[in-house]
């Protein structure tokens, strides 16, 4: 019988977050596997469901690690197991399913880009009607931390929210794989650890990303538990 969910940690601090709130409260289990402390990629067949995290890797790395995890999501695309990517996890998704993975025109880092603009994504016409998004609005603030995007593949996938800057922000592929450019599952305390380790957001003002985060907090979380909830919900899980 395959176990519940499967959660794939590409660097030890980007953990689960605000999913692993949701399967506390519907009591659903877990395997958490962080491949950079050197855990295989398991077998996805084996599991109701895919989580993939962020991380500073690329999805273009030749590495074993890497390869690895692109033929575990291909895998998993293949026989159709739920999945949602956050970050790395949705670049992974695109170029397992034959999109491509490129370097940003600039960096989207924190909650506010260079101009002073506020980050948001705002849904398309596909992404309004899709499951993940029931019960939300349009658009949302959110906070980034990327220095890659992404460009589709000609069939297969569809565009579910765009940015101003790095276009595309939320995808799906085929019925139920689901990849998300920012970090709807961040929580304060994953935030912090942010700011002490992530190399980008040690040179930017600690002090003025507290009070961004803070301003946002509420909104940000119950966006967040939305999604991740809807998502255990399309899994069969919740």
């Amino acid at each position: 019988m395959a176990h519940p969910l499967l959660i794939i940690k590409n660097i030890t601090r980007e953990g689960p977050g605000l999913l692993e709130n949701a399967l506390h409260t519907h009591g659903i289990a877990s395997l958490t596997a962080d491949i950079s402390r050197g855990d295989e990629f398991p077998d996805p067949g084996n599991f109701k469901a895919l989580f993939v995290l962020g991380g500073p890797s690329s999805a273009n790395d030749d590495t074993p690690v890497m390869n690895r995890q692109l033929r575990q999501i291909e895998k998993a695309l293949s026989d159709e197991i739920p999945f949602l990517g956050i970050c790395l996890g949705m670049q992974t998704l695109v170029k397992a399913g034959g999109g491509k993975v490129l370097k940003c025109p600039e960096k989207e880092t924190g909650f506010i880009d260079p101009e002073g603009v506020p980050y948001r994504i705002d849904l398309t016409e596909a992404g309004f009607e899709d499951p993940l998004f029931a019960g939300l609005g349009k658009s949302f603030p959110v906070f980034q931390l990327h220095g890659e995007t992404v460009e589709l593949p000609k069939s297969g996938m569809q565009m579910l929210a765009t940015g101003s800057r790095c276009q595309v922000q939320a995808v799906r592929a085929g019925k139920n794989a689901y990849g998300l450019q920012c970090h709807f599952e961040l929580t304060q305390e994953m935030f912090f650890s942010w700011l002490d380790n992530d190399a980008d957001l040690k040179t930017m003002d600690r002090n003025l990303l507290t009070r961004q985060f803070e301003e946002l907090r509420e909104e940000y979380t119950a966006t967040g538990l939305a999604l991740m909830n809807n998502f255990l919900r399309i899994a069969g899980l919740a």
